[in-house]
């Protein structure tokens, strides 16, 4: 079968169609132009009455999450949040990374609902899905202001990210680790730089991400490695090395995930093999299927992180042994909503 040749700066160059309309625009396959240029980003307002989502999902250490941005422009080809934009009748591929919901009223919406009387303080997971600090939180800064926030209220909070734009907030995330109400997780995937601009294009580099942790941590805010995913056949050599660089830059914990490809990501997947590697394209999927009871995903809790089967053990065992050897602890900090502080008080301090 043949493909278009990959767009310069863009995780997957297909747009497929999505489980709710079947109809799309595809690029012709036989139009391989490498000057072909790559579809410019496009921002769209969302005007989403709420910010903070529920989750009960029995894998998944939190109980509510939030994000400014829906789609995300980093275009990392294995995100298994790609599925999400068919909901908006949009489609994983290119719509994904190229047409980004931006919530405006985020920080509004998020100071009206922690001084609902009914908002019990507790940890907010942000990044959960997509990536709170990609390109554009540089110019829109909705994610600083959700952070200002969270720290006028001191409702403690996580982030997870793969952009060392993380660091501009190192001043709000130092103050909140002060009172044990926040942590950072870096998403380092790979160390070598020409594989992570390829399946992470417009994300950060892996040496910017080492460099983030160290700032991070310098600063006195505790944080962590996220090795996610990993990809059998690709990057899981790589698991040692990124947990060693990782903690000589700072950091104190470290999780990982194995690939997931639920829904239209497991074609968008192949194709992009297909493109950049298709002397791996084989092993890979094979040892994908080998975790997956011989499917491309599975869905089940508690085994949709980690797999099944002989690769699924040799990752748990090679995670184990490198954290202990690079010297991480075991077991994440309990973020404390001990100094939280509802919205009136903070009304009154402010003015007193």
């Amino acid at each position: 079968m043949s493909h278009p040749l990959p767009l310069r700066g863009r995780g997957t160059s297909d747009n497929p169609a999505t489980r709710f309309i079947p109809i799309y625009a595809e690029r012709d396959p036989d139009w391989n132009d490498p000057d072909d240029p790559a579809p410019a980003t496009q921002f769209l307002r969302d005007a989403s009455r709420s910010i903070l989502v529920k989750n009960d999902s029995p894998d998944i250490p939190f109980t509510y999450s939030m994000n400014a941005y829906r789609g995300c422009e980093h275009g990392c080809i294995y995100c298994y949040a790609r599925p999400t934009h068919e909901y908006l009748s949009l489609s994983a591929g290119l719509d994904f990374e190229t047409r980004i919901l931006v919530k405006e009223k985020a920080p509004e919406l998020l100071r009206d609902e922690l001084s609902a009387k009914s908002w019990e303080p507790t940890p907010i997971s942000i990044s959960s899905v997509t990536d709170a600090y990609q390109p554009i939180e540089r110019r829109l800064q909705l994610t600083r202001r959700c952070l200002e926030v969270l720290a006028e209220f001191r409702n403690p909070f996580g982030i997870v990210t793969k952009n060392a734009l993380v660091t501009r907030d190192v001043d709000i995330l130092a103050s909140m680790a002060k009172i044990n109400a926040t942590m950072v997780f870096i998403s380092v995937t790979t160390l070598d730089a020409e594989l992570a601009s390829k399946m992470e294009p417009r994300a950060s580099a892996p040496s910017a991400r080492l460099r983030a942790i160290r700032t991070l941590s310098n600063a006195g805010v505790p944080v962590g490695v996220m090795v996610a995913p990993m990809i059998p056949g690709l990057n899981d050599h790589e698991m040692p090395a990124i947990l060693k660089a990782a903690a000589e830059a700072g950091a104190r914990w470290a999780s990982y995930v194995v690939l997931r490809l639920p829904g239209a990501v497991a074609n968008l997947f192949e194709t992009w093999l297909d493109q950049h590697y298709p002397d791996s394209k084989e092993k890979v999927m094979g040892r994908i299927e080998d975790m997956r009871g011989g499917e491309r995903n599975d869905s089940r809790f508690g085994i949709r992180m980690r797999g099944e089967g002989a690769w699924a053990d040799l990752f748990s065992n090679l995670f184990r042994v490198s954290r202990k050897r690079v010297g991480m602890e075991e077991t994440f900090p309990k973020l404390s909503t001990a100094a939280f502080r509802r919205g009136k008080l903070v009304q009154r301090l402010l003015f007193d």
